[in-house]
């Protein structure tokens, strides 16, 4: 039986844990549409990452998922119990406070993978 290694590099695996934030980052910036948009683009991005090979990517991805899906679902009963007229007259509000939440939290990860030593994975098949 022959097993052949490739291997996930340190720079890939650093790339990869960083791919959420940036996500999280962008939705906020331009939620309309990239906020819902990223909704289904999180779960497939979500879905290759959080088994990743190093498992400090997955790690990071499951960060970044609790920072967005906390903000999203938060909107929904902020929005489904407000008064009619609320979200065409707060919804800049609603935007701004997303974005200092979101911004600050998504960038501090960044800094922290950045730091973070990596090192290659090896994968057996």
């Amino acid at each position: 039986m022959s097993s052949k290694a490739d291997v996930v590099t340190a720079e890939q695996a650093k790339r990869s844990a960083k791919i959420f934030h940036y996500g999280n980052i962008l939705a906020v910036l331009i939620p309309f549409p990239l906020f819902i948009f990223w909704f289904g683009g999180s779960m497939i991005t979500y879905a290759m990452l959080r088994h990743n090979p190093n498992p400090r990517v997955g790690h990071y991805t499951q960060i970044g998922a609790y920072f967005y899906y906390g903000l999203a679902g938060l909107l929904i009963p902020v929005l489904t119990f407000a008064p009619g007229d609320f979200f065409a007259k707060y919804w800049l509000h609603l935007w701004i406070l997303g974005a200092m939440v979101m911004i600050p939290l998504s960038i501090y990860q960044i800094l922290k993978i950045n730091r973070e030593q990596w090192y290659d994975t090896n994968i057996s098949h």
